[in-house]
């Protein structure tokens, strides 16, 4: 088990520190995560969102590489919830309606990783 601080990883459940205390989630149920300032916005595939006060770094450092992937400086996505990358606008198609840019830098090893993943 990874621990830091109040907030661990464990098989499939994530336990973080939120403003109303320790919620446990699903890291399966997670469509992306995307920084704010020193925090970050939780997606869910049932369209809940939650805060959590751990930084970008802290989930692409914990997370598994398996699963996650980052492809922008402001986002994190599982790669489940990807439908499509679409070449000419450079972004992804996620399951949930959303669609979200992947930074030029990132673009090859996400490319490499998501093809992988599907392999």
């Amino acid at each position: 088990m990874k621990t830091i601080i109040n907030s661990s990883i464990k098989d499939d459940a994530l336990l973080l520190t939120v403003t109303r205390g320790i919620e446990g989630v699903d890291i399966n149920t997670i469509v992306r995560i995307e920084a704010s300032s020193n925090y970050s916005k939780i997606y869910f595939a049932n369209g809940q969102k939650l805060v959590s006060s751990k930084v970008l770094r802290w989930f692409e450092e914990h997370l598994p590489d398996q699963l996650f992937v980052r492809i922008h400086r402001t986002h994190i996505v599982n790669k489940k919830f990807i439908r499509t990358y679409i070449y000419n606008s450079g972004k992804i198609a996620l399951a949930n309606g959303e669609s979200i840019q992947v930074s030029r830098r990132k673009k090859e090893v996400f490319l490499k990783c998501w093809h992988n993943a599907a392999a």
